[in-house]
């Protein structure tokens, strides 16, 4: 039998928000395990064709994760995540920023890891921009679909 997965974004049109809805025939610990390991994160975060090269990573509340995004073009995007909040395999905080303090492009996101049975999850990302003109700055060059992307590569990291 095979199972229609749910597959959702949103950006409602007066919130500087995106929200990626995603389900995986994964444990919420499984998928939690993909944002936590280094090796791992490299294997499928990401749109398709880049990839990343990690610079610093600190995993805890407070800590950083720094990291270079390269594009198929060759255009390398500094990037660097601060950890805010950590609840092992149901919630994940952070900010985003282009790894250059006060990032007036800097964002904030939440990932929700919510059990849908024995071996379900659905998770949510949303992301919270500065405003609804930053947020739809990001929307031009593709956001949601590249995130969906991103998704899509850590659906196949968790089942292989």
């Amino acid at each position: 039998m095979t199972t229609t997965l749910k597959v959702k974004a949103s950006t409602p049109a007066d919130q500087p928000s995106i929200t990626m809805e995603r389900e995986f025939d994964a444990p919420p610990e499984v998928l939690f395990r993909a944002f936590t390991e280094t090796e791992a994160l490299k294997t499928w975060y990401g749109p398709n064709g880049f990839t990343i090269t990690v610079l610093a990573r600190d995993f805890r509340v407070g800590g950083m994760f720094r990291f270079t995004m390269h594009g198929p073009d060759g255009t390398d995007y500094p990037n660097r995540i601060a950890y805010r909040e950590i609840l092992p395999g149901r919630r994940l905080a952070y900010l985003h920023d282009s790894d250059i303090d006060n990032d007036p492009r800097a964002f904030e996101v939440a990932v929700t890891f919510e059990a849908l049975g024995a071996n379900r999850t659905l998770l949510t990302m949303t992301s919270i921009f500065p405003s609804v003109e930053a947020r739809n700055a990001v929307m031009k060059f593709g956001a949601v679909e590249l995130g969906m992307q991103t998704l899509e590569k850590l659906a196949a990291h968790v089942k292989g």
